[in-house]
């Protein structure tokens, strides 16, 4: 049994305590401010979380940032990070008040996402890892998890099949030891890169492969076309990893196909990608149909959007570009076809 600590009280990070609690490890889930009045509400109903539909176990227990200090918490044998990729500054900044030792167990990134600093692309695990490091904190070892896995359906037991990644493939079995049930299912590689580009950047072509009906005006015929731009999707994909000297074959596994299958089927990237599809422009979206909700591949084009400019063409990557200049120029969706491979 371990005693786990679970950074962000989002959907993902309740969902995963559901994993931990099917190993009999503890769980602590830290939220931040924001998540002070979800706390209150799952406190109400006995741990029900009312997003995910799931009665969550009465061991699982949730912290609010502002009590840090009266839990002990240093002494966490896994720290899991399930924020959003804007939310990695106030992991930081609790880890270091937490382990003022500045020493950290290993640590697992649910977090998917893509930065951009001195003008060049940076993973995840990089900007947690340089963070951490300004805050003078040791021995940090940090794997992250991908691939198709929707938190509701993770809350209810559903069959799921994830990635986890780290240079050190001993971590890897470590985390797949600790963390495998009848239904949580756990593959591992060190291609730390294309598993974390791949998870990223998959949610900009969830977008495009989410706008297929809608660019058939709404017909149920648009089959022929979102396969088209699935297919295309993963072509750039792969291109994309290739550049940022990941394994382009990674993008054929469960960060990159599984992880845009279930994503173009449904969820936040996919709707999106259907209002674009009708025409409307993103600005509009979001301040009507998908107002406070994050779209994470409209976040990422707009963080990644000038750096892919310097390094690629629209003939490289057209689809890439297409959604990116929807999103970040403001412009009616206008998917460059004839690039296609």
């Amino acid at each position: 049994m371990a005693k786990i600590m679970i950074i962000g009280a989002g959907v993902m990070s309740c969902a995963f305590s559901v994993v931990c609690l099917e190993n009999n490890h503890q769980a602590y889930i830290i939220g931040s401010d924001f998540d002070n009045e979800l706390i209150d509400e799952i406190a109400k109903k006995n741990n029900f979380h009312p997003s995910l539909n799931t009665q969550l176990s009465d061991k699982t227990k949730f912290i609010k940032s502002k009590n840090l200090y009266e839990n002990n918490l240093n002494d966490a044998e896994l720290i899991v990070i399930g924020t959003n990729s804007k939310g990695m500054e106030w992991s930081s900044e609790t880890l270091e008040k937490i382990f003022i030792n500045k020493k950290l167990p290993p640590i697992l990134l649910l977090t998917k996402g893509l930065n951009v600093i001195n003008n060049k692309f940076e993973l995840l695990i990089e900007k947690l890892s340089r963070l951490l490091s300004i805050k003078k904190i040791e021995n940090i070892n940090i794997s992250a998890v991908a691939g198709p896995c929707l938190a509701s359906e993770l809350a209810a037991k559903s069959h799921s099949s994830v990635i986890i990644t780290n240079k050190d493939i001993r971590v890897c079995e470590w985390l797949k030891n600790i963390l495998s049930t009848h239904y949580y299912h756990i593959s591992i590689s060190d291609d730390v890169i294309g598993v974390e580009v791949s998870a990223a950047i998959k949610n900009i072509f969830s977008i495009a492969v989410g706008s297929a009906k809608e660019l058939n005006n709404n017909s149920d015929k648009y089959l022929n076309t979102s396969a088209a731009l699935f297919n295309q999707s993963v072509y750039e994909m792969q291109i994309f990893v290739s550049f940022l000297k990941g394994r382009k074959e990674t993008v054929n596994g469960l960060a990159g196909i599984g992880d845009l299958h279930v994503s173009a089927a449904g969820g936040r990237n996919s709707l999106m990608g259907s209002f674009l599809g009708k025409g409307l422009l993103y600005s509009e979206i979001k301040n009507n149909q998908m107002k406070n909700i994050t779209i994470e591949g409209a976040e990422l084009s707009i963080e990644i959007f000038n750096l892919v400019k310097d390094n690629f063409t629209i003939k490289e990557i057209p689809l890439m570009f297409s959604i990116m200049e929807s999103i970040v120029e403001n412009k009616k969706i206008d998917i460059k076809w004839e690039y296609f491979v």
